[in-house]
């Protein structure tokens, strides 16, 4: 490839900046690689024209630290950092990672010329004038109470720190050995925790500056408790914005790993195959999950916990247009009068000329005459699914498992009578509180109110 002064890839740069070419184009037609021509955006981008005008330098150790600390915790590529950091070429930055993985903080001194250095020397030098204490002698075991009481005080220290975070990460390593500095060394306080000296300079240096995230992680937290570790960091994101921070999600992502919190529900998937169409009523909702307004299309089912000993039984009816659940009855025993009642109540949100499709599984309570009659009596369409086919009702199959996942599976319960109070608390905070992305981020009473009272 051949070589370009600094005027000639500057004004490469500028057309690709104001011109309307592109950079494949441009790269192509000085005869350079579009990788290394993406390079000098870059670096044009974060550094000016002064980036192309280099004078021949030496870095030094802690600047090759910081650089590699910085790609650590900021998850940038190495050419990505050259630009950032105004050096030459991306490969020296991966030749130092090469180097301090091998050798640690000493390979990336800068080899002088000349004789070799006397630190051996003065290591041996040293070591005469500070002896080991002899085994089982009185310096050995008070030096050996000393590194038990620093490893107590150490483990006191990051259990404090680390029982919001949940694990113990290197910055807080680095907070305890802060914390301890001024009663132990901080070359034994690193070797207890167990992280380079190098990790923990790089840190101290940071402690004494302002966070300016402080604010956004302090909201993080509230919502992350607010919701139960039931939100992860895209509704955290949408759940910000809300109250004015406005951060790209992957921000937000990193930020929740450094404060250590982590949604807490794993979904997870289920499959089925095709079962034949029940003979008491067609499948007439078809999988059509989409509803324009509310009372036309509404979906059911019956789930079972199993808590202290005892069996306790749900049944919810919810509304396709805004996913709200409209009624549901909680029962000790699987009986008619647990899908009677919620019908009941659901008829009652019905108002004269609504036509609706009540859709279920092929259970033994919809089968029922009494079910039946009552859904006549007020115009309700039957539907149901085929027989051993959870996807004809997918909707309410996800929401019994969503309430598992976030409620079920997420908390500990005192008594069955506390499982039944926080089982409602659940609900409510579902058709209230808790967002929905197809809603446009707002819950299903706020959809019904704010966007289908308007429509």
């Amino acid at each position: 490839m051949a070589k370009f002064t600094a005027e000639e890839k500057i004004q490469s740069v500028l057309r690709y900046k104001y011109g309307k070419e592109s950079m494949g184009e441009i790269a192509k037609g000085i005869g350079v690689h579009e990788s290394n021509f993406s390079a000098w955006v870059q670096l044009y981008e974060h550094q000016g024209e002064s980036a192309f005008i280099k004078s021949y330098t030496s870095y030094s150790t802690e600047f090759k630290m910081d650089v590699l600390n910085y790609i650590n915790e900021m998850g940038t590529s190495y050419r990505e950092t050259a630009a950032i950091f105004n050096i030459s070429s991306h490969e020296m930055i991966r030749k130092w990672q090469l180097r301090f993985k091998q050798g640690g903080m000493d390979a990336l001194e800068t080899k002088k010329k000349g004789h070799l250095s006397m630190k051996k020397e003065s290591k041996k030098t040293e070591s005469k004038n500070n002896p080991v204490p002899t085994e089982g002698s009185v310096d050995a075991l008070q030096a050996k109470v000393e590194r038990l009481e620093m490893e107590i005080a150490y483990f006191k220290k990051v259990e404090c720190f680390s029982s919001n975070a949940g694990k113990i990460t290197n910055k807080i390593k680095a907070q305890v050995i802060f914390e301890l500095k001024d009663q132990y060394e901080v070359v034994d306080l690193v070797k207890v925790t167990d992280i380079p000296r190098s990790t923990y300079y790089y840190w101290e240096k940071r402690f004494n500056q302002t966070d300016k995230y402080s604010k956004v992680k302090e909201a993080i937290k509230e919502i992350f408790h607010e919701h139960k570790g039931r939100y992860g960091y895209r509704r955290i994101t949408k759940e910000l914005s809300k109250r004015g921070f406005h951060h790209d999600p992957k921000t937000i992502n990193r930020l929740m790993n450094e404060i250590g919190i982590i949604c807490l529900v794993h979904m997870k998937k289920f499959r089925s195959y095709k079962g034949n169409v029940g003979k008491i009523a067609p499948n007439v909702l078809n999988r059509d999950f989409c509803a324009e307004k509310m009372y036309e299309k509404w979906v059911t089912d019956v789930t079972e916990f199993h808590l202290f000993g005892e069996k306790r039984y749900l049944s919810p009816v919810l509304d396709l247009c805004n996913g709200e659940i409209l009624a549901y009855s909680v029962m000790k025993r699987p009986v008619y009068k647990l899908v009677g009642d919620m019908l009941d109540k659901a008829i009652e949100c019905l108002q004269p000329g609504d036509q609706v499709i009540l859709h279920s599984d092929q259970g033994w309570q919809y089968q029922m005459k009494q079910y039946q009659k009552t859904l006549e009596q007020h115009q309700i369409t039957q539907s149901m699914s085929r027989k051993g086919n959870c996807l004809d009702n997918a909707v309410i199959e996800n929401f019994c498992g969503l309430l598992k996942s976030e409620l079920l599976y997420l908390q500990e319960f005192e008594s069955i009578e506390h499982f039944e109070q926080e089982l409602a608390d659940y609900i409510h905070y579902y058709n209230h509180k808790r967002m929905k992305a197809k809603l446009k981020d707002l819950s299903p009473v706020e959809y019904r109110t704010q966007v289908l009272k308007v429509a």
